[in-house]
């Protein structure tokens, strides 16, 4: 697939550049679309440090702990999910719940080894609405997504991998607020000159869609994630 987008300097443009709104809310260049107004500094490790105390958003108060993103600190390839879930919450990993059980299937029949990408999330905390005892997941708002972007940020750029988005949140995020998985899933658009990335369902999405589909858009997400395999090989 041909990357499509286009490169001013260092970083992709989605439209005009970035406005600055005061001088407290700057924005600062980043591979993603979304403004992001500050970029911590460390490596991976420090980042993972910084992030257990982050309070940017009301979201820490009622989660467990922060779900940074986890694997391998070399990988040339990431996968950015929207925002952790529940087991998330509790063991403080990304995709280690049902959508993660089905992502590893995907990721097994597309040849991809788990241990040498690296999976985050747009958003790091748990947000969720009591139903009696239960927490059920509820979506970050566009407050609490802007406010947690400066960790994305900061792993993409540490990073400068292949990416690939799933689901809408993390798409819209990486390419602009007008991306549509249903029309542009799959298809390759370039972040900046070192960097390109992908939007495909969220495994999540596929166990949500009715049975009678759910086979297709599995498929889809398969064969999505092949693509990876395919650019790498290509890179030799």
């Amino acid at each position: 697939m041909r990357a499509t987008g286009t490169v001013r300097g260092k970083y992709r443009v989605h439209g005009p550049p970035p406005r600055t709104r005061s001088r407290e809310h700057t924005t600062v260049q980043t591979l993603l679309a979304k403004p992001v107004t500050q970029i911590p500094d460390g490596d991976l490790a420090t980042l993972r440090r910084k992030a257990r105390d982050c309070h940017a958003c009301p979201l820490w108060k009622r989660a467990t702990q922060t779900v940074f993103g986890a694997g391998a600190d070399d990988a040339r390839v990431m996968l950015i999910g929207e925002q952790p879930g529940l087991q998330e919450d509790v063991q403080g990993l990304p995709f280690v719940g049902p959508a993660g059980r089905l992502l590893d299937r995907a990721l097994d029949e597309a040849h991809l080894d788990r241990t040498t990408l690296y999976l985050t999330n747009t958003v790091k905390h748990f947000k969720y609405e009591l139903r009696g005892k239960a927490r059920l997941h509820k979506r970050a708002n566009a407050a609490e997504q802007a406010a947690c972007r400066m960790w994305l940020a900061a792993e993409v750029a540490r990073l400068q991998p292949r990416v690939v988005a799933l689901g809408a949140m993390a798409a819209q995020t990486l390419f602009g607020s007008t991306f549509s998985i249903t029309r542009e899933r799959g298809r390759w658009h370039r972040l900046g000159p070192d960097t390109e990335g992908f939007a495909t369902w969220h495994p999540s999405a596929v166990l949500r869609t009715p049975d009678e589909q759910r086979a297709r858009v599995y498929r889809q997400l398969v064969q999505d994630l092949s693509e990876i395999v395919k650019r790498i090989a290509a890179d030799g």
